[in-house]
């Protein structure tokens, strides 16, 4: 949510932004809130005259009170009644003035970075890096569910009676693969010195309120029928939502986390979902990466997170490439986004398996994270990013260590978590 103060000191730039997003439906709304900015300042100002003349009167009446003088003072006491009317009227119409001011500020889109490529979808996201060569195999990769299906590690009929579509058993070894996936991610982040956290699972609809637009809200997650409260879609949402009305001091910062939780997601439209495999699930786990830091610092801590990913799965001998979200894919609320994509030796292109955001203060200011400094208050900036999200990690893994055997070499550095296993074998 961007500050109503540069909004009105800064119209053009607001509504150029909005272009470059393609919403130029939202257009009118810069002008709508700075007309409610307005009318709500003035309500307040008219408000605050209204409570001082209140108290220089009460003073008049006691005066000519005093003085014997009552039927002046009767006078000035019908005065009083009728601001004090006024009064009540004004204080009844600006909260709701400023409510649907703060309404129509939710939906006008931050800020983007001037780097960020202007572009329509993802169709014009920009590929900027390559990490590790992409192979292709000389013998044929199988869809990653015959692949688990051949080492006993997945059963989706069952799911599907148990569940529906969308979700999943893993068994045996691809369990337990998935699991050692997740606990390498959570020390290979310690290691960078980041503070192992476990969050909520479920946050009430203010914090949902303070970290994603409506749309995706909707699009994304599952309220708890009869409470205020909805399944995460993913733990920077709960990790971010930590430091709520929050005051923190400068020198804490940056505070950076890395947390593990289960993921729950609607997948609204996502259409034949059944035939996807794992690539498309209303459930899996994460390792999530989230820093809360100075404004000035944002930027060096966006890519200090992305690398963070890169270099997890270049460990992993899995090639990545990273692509920078061109401006018409970036959610309403983020600065600027790479997501990180593996190679698929089976598809022969690349697919996402992370992604990185700066919401510069977006999020803070939604949910009132501010910082106490040396020269004052100000809010906060909040970054996101995917360590690793298995079980979609996981096609990456299997399609990328597979044998022409059907056996699935293990890297060196997963092998202390899956009992000194070199390889997965039927």
């Amino acid at each position: 949510m961007l500050d109503i103060k540069f909004v009105r000191e800064n119209p053009d730039i607001v509504k150029e932004n909005i272009k470059k997003k393609f919403q130029d439906e939202k257009l009118p709304l810069v002008d709508e809130s700075i007309a409610l900015d307005k009318e709500a300042r003035e309500l307040q100002q008219e408000a605050d005259e209204l409570r001082a003349k209140k108290n220089q009167i009460a003073k008049q009446i006691g005066a000519l009170m005093a003085q014997g003088k009552k039927e002046e003072a009767e006078e000035v006491k019908k005065e009083v009644a009728k601001n004090a009317a006024r009064l009540a009227e004004l204080e009844a119409k600006e909260p709701e003035v400023r409510e649907k001011l703060r309404s129509i500020m939710m939906t006008i889109p931050n800020i983007i970075d001037p780097s960020v490529p202007v572009g329509r979808d993802d169709s014009e996201n920009v590929e900027l890096e390559r990490f590790g060569e992409p192979v292709v195999p000389d013998f044929e990769v199988p869809y990653h569910t015959e692949i688990m299906e051949k080492l006993s590690g997945l059963d989706l009929d069952s799911a599907r009676k148990v569940a529906g579509n969308g979700f999943y058993y893993l068994m045996g070894d691809i369990a337990r693969l998935h699991s050692a996936i997740i606990s390498y991610a959570r020390d290979f982040m310690i290691d960078r010195g980041f503070t192992y956290c476990v969050p909520p699972f479920m946050i009430r609809g203010n914090v949902v309120d303070g970290v994603m637009s409506f749309a995706e809200m909707d699009a994304m997650m599952y309220k708890i029928e009869g409470e205020d409260l909805y399944l995460i879609g993913t733990s920077e949402h709960s990790m971010i939502g930590k430091f709520i009305d929050t005051m923190v001091p400068e020198e804490s910062l940056p505070q950076t986390l890395t947390s593990y939780s289960p993921c729950f997601r609607k997948e609204k439209g996502a259409h034949g979902i059944e035939e996807r495999g794992l690539y498309r699930i209303h459930q899996f786990e994460k390792q999530e990466m989230i820093v809360v830091c100075k404004p000035e610092d944002s930027m060096d801590w966006f890519h200090k997170l992305w690398r963070n990913t890169v270099d997890l799965f270049r460990s992993m001998d899995i090639p990545v490439r990273t692509i920078e979200c061109c401006s018409g894919d970036l959610a309403d609320l983020k600065v600027k986004s790479y997501d990180v994509e593996a190679w698929s030796p089976r598809q022969k292109k690349y697919f996402e398996v992370g992604s990185c955001s700066n919401l510069g203060d977006a999020q803070a200011r939604r949910l009132r994270i501010r910082v106490k400094g040396k020269d004052g208050k100000y809010f906060a900036h909040t970054l996101n990013n995917t360590v690793v999200a298995p079980p979609r990690m996981l096609i990456a893994f299997l399609e990328n260590n597979l044998q022409a055997d059907g056996s699935v070499r293990i890297p060196e550095v997963l092998r202390p978590y899956m009992g000194g296993k070199d390889k997965l074998e039927a």
